[in-house]
């Protein structure tokens, strides 16, 4: 699969993207760092401790990786996560609400980390 139909699988905007990084080896090789940033998980482990000052950090932290590489589904849901747990210190997390967010960002996130896995090789 070439890079920009992984865009197009996982709903993100590849022509944004090429318009800050002109050179797609550049592209790709970001894209494929996605793979190994902590983000995601620290994210679960978080939320599964209930510690959302944590949480919101990685939320965050996601979010802004996601807008850099134009993932936008993904930073849609990352970005309605991130708005729930800011609130983590007013003690108002509707965990029924952030557990909805949360299956909505791992089935986007899972979906971006399966479509950059079928990328082609250079």
């Amino acid at each position: 699969m070439q890079l920009k139909e992984c865009y197009d699988v996982f709903g993100g905007d590849y022509e944004s993207v090429r318009q800050r990084m002109p050179r797609e080896q550049m592209i790709r090789k970001f894209v494929l760092r996605f793979l190994s940033d902590p983000s995601y998980e620290l994210l679960c482990s978080s939320l599964e401790s209930r510690n959302y000052e944590e949480a919101f950090r990685a939320a965050h932290s996601l979010k802004g990786v996601c807008q850099n590489l134009g993932f936008q589904r993904l930073e849609k849901t990352v970005s309605a996560m991130t708005e729930l747990l800011r609130k983590w210190n007013e003690a108002q997390i509707d965990e029924e609400q952030a557990q909805l967010l949360f299956e909505q960002v791992s089935e986007d996130y899972k979906l971006v980390v399966e479509t950059i896995g079928q990328l082609d090789e250079e």
